[in-house]
């Protein structure tokens, strides 16, 4: 009974809200997807017994992460496994960017951004920091706002903006301007508030509608700072981090987290997750989403590594509060607490994923933890007052040896209750070998050649392998959490970096080959490179797959599947599909309909079955969308939404769209072409078969002209 009143209350204010919002009457759609509504909480009605959790509106996706603590769950649940190959494309917007930018800059970015659903709108940010709201329905432009970038600083993460925060003033009078508010941080580092209906600059916020941050030093180059990932806002406070170029200098900028008042612009606090007692050493930054618990009045960081990289002998000891999860009150920047997930970082294993806030059952109760995904594979499972881990986290011994002045912690924390979501080594028989025929290959050999001592071999002169790399693991994307079946789901990358310390007398003149990443590490006695491990074939060396999503139950510490996401489709010659995986760094969102969608790697969203994994869906892209998708319910009819963009690290064809995709409706159905060519694999196999036609009608012309030859 309490879990069907919660549905018809959850059903009424759906109606309300919608009503609210285009003013239009419920139609059969939305009559439709109340009905599933209701099934599908009737079937949660056991679990809704023993868990009393909130559940975002689901007509709306307000935050970067679906709601303030990064959960990326829908109550969605109008399209189902049953129905999912009914999408077709609603509509396609171009941002104009390969049309306006200049094709030097457009090799430079990264299209990672989520859009949000406020104001009766979609909000979302280019590259470039252009922000642009859209209608739901049709992606038809309502406003933009450009902040004029110069595409001339070269920003070392590329150019980039992975989304925006909307914030509503309560002590605003209803109808004024700025009362709702979209906040975005900047490629050249600016804090810009604009206007949630109009794209206006708020006249009242710092100058104009813009702060610039004070970075603290001279930078390099004007790309060496940026701010990439969506500020957060929490009880009248906007806060941002900041993403800083890796592996340039030992004394590179601080990683300092700023909040800066909501209404005003005026500095509130700044928080530097680095202790410098005794260091030498800038960032411990926050370039990864940060989380909001707004009722606690807590702000979640998940910090980055110290500077440099790779060579850590300026900062001994342990780097406090770096490679860590930071709890800081939102309103003063007080620490709260702090765990640290890697100790004096050399392998680049900061926590590059937003801490997602969840409350889970434990198997001894239900508690409100921190789930934080890192590089390694790692699960984290934190008390979200205390930081102490749920299940116990040992502290293991760790490869040693490093390079001369390296002072290496002995141990590291690993997580013992949930499993590791990746591999964490790799030996002989895990090489990939594509044509087993040949006894031996490149990949063999350069991995033979390495040291290679499992998760931790620390970098040296040699060339250790990293693996897995240091893109991942988990990246960016972060993890998803299904509230009501308590499983964890997220995207993971499979590959083997080599990286290697190159002492600075010969780093001087050192000129990497092409597709070697070299990082100078100035003030440090060593240069570094880094490169995944390829064959000849421009493979990875490591077996398939090279990208898959992972389900797990957190209560039990069971992985429950894994689906390798992605093929080689957009990269291999002639468009051969193997299902291979690809690399992940995007994330997922989940539905209350039973499905888990992504992109990948190449031009396809997918939506897998959230139970088994099964691969049921795909919707072909214009390029690539590696970003995270969302969902949200427009006049009664539920609609995902991704970016399109392609990713010029990830070598992709590069592009401006974002796409959304919507159940036909009356009189509607996919295309002939859609289930068939529009698949992966299906570009191929029309080549293969329009090439058979044409040999078949040549082969029969040439027997045709030669009979008739034969007769006259």
């Amino acid at each position: 009974m309490v879990v069907e009143a919660w549905a018809a209350e959850a059903t009424e204010e759906a109606d309300a809200e919608r009503q609210q919002r285009d003013g239009s009457p419920r139609n059969r759609s939305s009559r439709v997807a109340t009905t599933s509504a209701r099934r599908a909480v009737r079937g949660l009605a056991g679990v809704f017994a023993i868990i009393p959790f909130t559940v975002a509106t689901a007509a709306g996706w307000e935050h970067w992460g679906g709601d303030r603590g990064g959960m990326r769950f829908s109550s969605l649940a109008q399209i189902t496994p049953a129905n999912v190959g009914n999408l077709v494309r609603a509509w396609e917007f171009r941002t104009g960017d390969l049309e306006t930018r200049p094709p030097a800059a457009m090799a430079r970015t990264k299209f990672e951004a989520t859009p949000l659903f406020v104001e009766n709108s979609l909000v979302f940010c280019s590259p470039f920091n252009e922000v642009i709201a859209v209608d739901p329905g049709t992606g038809v432009q309502k406003w933009r706002y450009d902040p004029k970038i110069s595409t001339s600083q070269r920003p070392a993460n590329r150019y980039n903006c992975r989304g925006v925060a909307y914030w509503v003033d309560d002590q605003a009078a209803k109808g004024a301007a700025c009362r709702a508010r979209i906040f975005t941080g900047t490629n050249d580092a600016r804090v810009i508030a604009l206007d949630a209906r109009t794209g206006i600059p708020c006249a009242d916020f710092g100058a104009g509608g813009e702060v610039k941050l004070d970075i603290g030093i001279p930078l390099v180059w004007p790309g060496e700072f940026q701010i990439t990932s969506a500020p957060v806002v929490s009880r009248g406070v906007v806060v941002v981090g900041s993403s800083i170029a890796d592996n340039a200098r030992v004394d590179a900028p601080a990683g300092a987290v700023r909040a800066f008042d909501a209404r005003t612009g005026a500095a509130r606090w700044s928080f530097d997750p680095l202790i410098h007692d005794g260091i030498e050493a800038g960032q411990a930054n926050v370039w990864a989403p940060m989380s909001v618990d707004e009722e606690r009045g807590l702000l979640f960081l998940p910090t980055s590594s110290p500077s440099p990289d790779f060579f850590g002998g300026r900062r001994p000891g342990n780097d406090e509060h770096a490679n860590s999860v930071v709890a800081l009150r939102a309103e003063t920047g007080e620490l709260v607490w702090s765990f640290q997930t890697t100790h004096h970082d050399v392998w680049d294993y900061d926590l590059p994923a937003q801490p997602t806030l969840a409350r889970i059952d434990t198997g001894a109760g239900m508690r409100d933890v921190v789930i934080q995904p890192t590089k390694q594979g790692f699960v984290f499972v934190l008390d979200r007052d205390t930081g102490k881990p749920i299940w116990p986290v040992e502290e293991r011994s760790v490869p040693q040896g490093a390079a001369e002045g390296e002072r290496l912690s002995p141990t590291q924390p690993f997580p013992t209750h949930v499993p590791a979501l990746t591999p964490q080594q790799i030996s002989a028989s895990d090489v990939f070998r594509p044509f087993p025929v040949f006894s031996s290959s490149a990949c063999e050999k350069r991995l033979a050649a390495a040291r290679n001592e499992g998760l931790y071999t620390p970098p040296s002169t040699q060339g250790p392998l990293l693996f897995p790399m240091t893109g991942g693991g988990v990246n960016w994307g972060g993890a998803a959490f299904d509230p009501f079946n308590q499983i964890l789901y997220a995207n993971t990358s499979r590959a083997v970096h080599i990286v290697k310390l190159i002492p600075r007398p010969e780093a001087e003149d050192f000129k990497p080959p092409p597709g070697i990443e070299f990082g100078p590490q100035r003030g440090a006695p060593f240069a570094m490179t880094r490169v995944v491990a390829m064959s000849s074939l421009g493979l990875p060396c490591n077996k398939p797959p090279w990208g898959a999503m992972v389900a797990v139950d957190l209560k039990a510490g069971k992985i429950l599947w894994q689906s390798s996401v992605g093929t080689t489709e957009d990269k291999a010659p002639l468009g051969i599909a193997f299902n291979s995986g690809t690399p992940l760094v995007n994330g997922v969102v989940i539905t209350a309909g039973g499905l888990v969608f992504t992109g990948a790697m190449d031009a396809y969203l997918r939506a897998f079955d959230a139970k088994s994994g099964a691969e049921l869906w795909q919707g072909r892209l214009p390029v690539p969308g590696i970003a995270n998708p969302m969902t949200y319910l427009w006049n009664g009819e539920q609609y995902v939404v991704i970016a399109a963009g392609g990713h010029s690290e990830a070598g992709t064809t590069i592009g401006d769209s974002v796409v959304a995709f919507r159940l036909a409706r009356q009189g509607e159905e996919p295309s002939l072409w859609s289930r068939t060519v529009d698949r992966p694999g299906g570009r191929f196999w029309s080549k293969v078969i329009a090439l058979t036609i044409l040999l078949i009608a040549g082969f029969a012309l040439w027997r045709w002209r030669r009979r008739a030859t034969l007769r006259s």
